[in-house]
């Protein structure tokens, strides 16, 4: 069994394409289970979010697992295999668990140093624990990549040089508005996203309203924030009274059209309305960017501003808290690699262990043949004795292999062993180790970082 990383995101992938891999929970739990009821997947973990759609998966054969999600992927993006791949990446073994570990610290994000990813990424293996699609693998792995998370957020300074997808969106609508401060702002939808964007704009000193499908949410957003709620049948007065809209529900459909804007603009001279759209798919109908008097800050746009050299959205990120979040993933992958090395010797030591005690019970069993008249006492301190000499002799190379298999290296000290004494146990394992190399030699370009689909 081998782990296995494939999807897309705003790295490859136009905010178009990910709009089509929209899902809601009962989608992601559909996924889930379509996942591991596949071929060639066992385990499975959906990460879903407004910037990347990818799976992460145990799975049995390295093509064959590629093959499974692909198509699982195409269907919900209502495409095929072959329109996707250009789009898609692939990584395998170490490659998915240091890519993993990267995205829950925020490095893969749109805007580097971001948090909400690692609130995302704690939701989607929830949610896998609730539909029974994660077992042994990717357990300790998920578990892993939500610790070096917050241990990156913890104990660097890439908090204070990132910022939210929000905050960054609201850059832009400051800048248009000459400040933000004291302004009314409207933001519809109290999800996750919602709070974020209504926490952040009332830390700018903004007056805040909120607005959403569930009034109960709406109203219990408004007041932690200091801000009021209004109906989403009131749409139009609401934009009206406000110099900018925030959107960001999970919607499927448009929530804001064109012409409501167009009404909610009438009468306001040369005010200007900046309407922020974060949501995917969007919110706000594509006509609304064209009425005069109103700039639209939306995915696409942030997209094109972070792979723009000129204008990185994430600001100045210092290289100095980049590259010791680097180092705490490179410490954290190290260490899940000496557990793993060393879980897997463990099983081969168990063998020998249990093969010594199976000849010392042979030969005490043969004593006894021979010398039927030895008495009791000196028959129990014989095997004490014998049993005292076995535990010296294997004490000292059981625990010189452990030590060795968590070292760095590619030696597989557990096929050493029973190689060495005969152990015929753990009989899956070549068939595994068959498996890998399957997968490797079919095509070793599939298996660069970041590689695309076979």
């Amino acid at each position: 069994m081998s782990l296995l990383a494939v999807g897309v995101s705003h790295q490859t992938a136009p905010v178009s394409l990910l709009e089509q891999f929209a899902m809601g929970a009962d989608d992601m739990a559909k996924v889930l289970h379509e996942l591991v009821d596949s071929d060639h997947v066992s385990e499975a973990i959906v990460l879903a979010t407004c910037n990347r759609v990818e799976v992460f998966a145990e799975v049995e054969k390295f093509h064959g697992g590629v093959v499974d999600v692909s198509r699982i992927l195409a269907r919900q993006a209502g495409g095929t295999v072959e329109e996707l791949s250009p789009y898609v990446t692939v990584h395998y073994e170490d490659q998915a668990v240091a890519h993993l570990f990267t995205v829950a610290a925020g490095l893969d994000s749109m805007v580097v140093g971001e948090t909400q990813v690692l609130g995302q990424l704690r939701a989607a293996y929830a949610l896998a624990q609730e539909e029974g699609t994660v077992g042994r693998a990717l357990h300790p792995i998920a578990q892993r990549a939500l610790r070096v998370g917050k241990r990156v957020h913890a104990e660097t300074g890439i908090d204070r040089a990132g910022a939210s997808l929000v905050a960054a969106a609201l850059d832009r609508a400051d800048a248009r508005l000459g400040g933000l401060a004291g302004r009314p702002a409207l933001v519809v939808g109290a999800g996750s996203m919602g709070a974020l964007a209504a926490t952040t704009l009332a830390r700018r000193g903004v007056q805040v309203t909120v607005s959403s499908r569930t009034p109960e949410h709406a109203a219990r957003l408004a007041e932690a924030v200091g801000g009021r709620a209004a109906e989403l049948a009131d749409l139009t007065a609401e934009i009206a009274a406000a110099d900018v809209l925030v959107t960001c529900t999970g919607a499927s459909g448009i929530v804001v059209g064109t012409d409501t804007v167009a009404a909610a603009m009438t009468g306001r001279g040369d005010r200007q309305l900046v309407v922020v759209d974060l949501a995917l798919p969007r919110d706000v109908e594509a006509g609304v960017a064209g009425l005069p008097g109103v700039h639209v800050v939306d995915l696409a746009l942030l997209q094109g501003e972070r792979q723009s050299a000129e204008a990185p959205i994430a600001g100045s990120v210092a290289a100095d808290d980049v590259r010791a979040a680097r180092g705490l993933i490179e410490t954290e992958l190290s260490q899940l690699r000496a557990e793993q090395h060393a879980a897997a010797v463990a099983p081969a030591i168990s063998a020998l262990r249990n093969q010594a005690a199976e000849v010392v019970d042979a030969e005490l069993l043969r004593l006894s043949g021979r010398l039927p008249d030895l008495d009791a006492r000196s028959r129990a301190e014989v095997a004490r004795t014998v049993g005292r000499v076995v535990d010296k002799l294997l004490h000292e190379p059981t625990v010189r292999v452990k030590e060795l298999a968590s070292a760095p290296g590619g030696t597989d000290y557990a096929d050493a062993l029973r190689a060495l004494f005969g152990l015929g146990i753990d009989a899956d394992v070549e068939g595994e180790h068959a498996t890998l190399a399957e997968a490797v030699t079919v095509d070793p370009e599939d298996l660069r970082p970041g590689g695309g689909l076979p």
